[in-house]
């Protein structure tokens, strides 16, 4: 399959509005329940978050900076512990996982980062191959001894995010933009069941923003893979988004297509008027 994924628009709902529940029968996604996570008691960053994902295309997640999206998207995959609540990923519940059952459910779940998170000593292959380090032994992986379906798949991937001629380069040599793609390469060599992007391209030039964003677009479409990104840049939330949620105030204010995302719903989420 190539090109972007379809995704079924979805009305704007007011602030604190139930989401829809998943039709029985329908292929599930990520359901979000009550979702709240308080750094310091009784100062709630997420206020009771519901939020259904479809298990295909890109929801963009906009919103001020302290508004909670990175905590949102961090509470999915347990980087961050929420205070209460209830999260599910194909109907299998992710909250309340402990130890081993924790770290099978996180090799479900790609994450690309905004500082890219590379281990910069290490080559770009071997960043690559860190996808897999769920799914091999640990001798395997400190004697960098991966199964050669790993290793051929870790090139066709550096191949498709444009960077065949690097496997063997420092991760420290690169771009900013060369990291990203190797980010994007690593998230998807743990063939996630949904991918998680966490303001991915605010390092990065207007171009290469662009450049990063059709990548991601491109190659999750592909594979298949939901995506979530947490994204300061509204344009190009409405350009790669077939969905867009918008929090304030650790609340999500708008739900919907972008051709709904007007002025009216931007001064909501961000407050104010004369930036617009």
């Amino acid at each position: 399959m190539s090109g972007a994924a379809t995704v079924r628009p979805r009305p704007t709902v007011p602030a604190g509005a139930p989401t829809a529940p998943v039709p029985t029968g329908a292929r599930r996604g990520l359901e979000i329940r009550g979702l709240v996570k308080e750094y310091v008691p009784g100062q709630p960053v997420l206020r009771g978050i519901d939020l259904d994902v479809a298990p295909e295309g890109i929801t963009a997640v906009i919103g001020p900076s302290g508004t909670g999206k990175s905590t949102l998207i961090r509470c999915i995959n347990r980087l961050v512990e929420p205070t209460r609540g209830e999260i599910r990923l194909h109907g299998e519940a992710l909250t309340g996982l402990r130890g081993r059952a924790l770290r099978l459910a996180r090799r479900r779940i790609g994450m690309v980062f905004q500082e890219y998170n590379l281990v910069e000593r290490l080559s770009v292959m071997e960043n690559v191959l860190c996808g897999r380090l769920g799914y091999v032994p640990v001798w395997r992986a400190w004697l960098r001894r991966y199964p050669a379906e790993d290793i051929e798949r870790a090139f066709a991937l550096l191949d498709a995010v444009g960077l065949p001629d690097h496997a063997t380069r420092r991760a420290d040599a690169l771009s900013g933009g060369q990291r990203q793609r190797v980010g994007i390469a690593r998230a998807l060599m743990q063939r996630p069941e949904l991918l998680l992007a966490d303001e991915p391209t605010s390092s990065l030039d207007p171009k290469t923003a662009v450049e990063v964003l059709e990548l991601l677009a491109r190659l999750t479409a592909e594979a298949g893979v939901p995506v979530i990104v947490n994204i300061h840049n509204v344009e190009l939330a409405k350009r790669f988004a077939g969905r867009i949620v918008g929090m304030a105030g650790g609340a999500i204010v708008f739900d919907g297509p972008p051709e709904a995302l007007e002025p009216v719903h931007l001064r909501q989420i961000y407050g104010g008027e004369d930036w617009l």
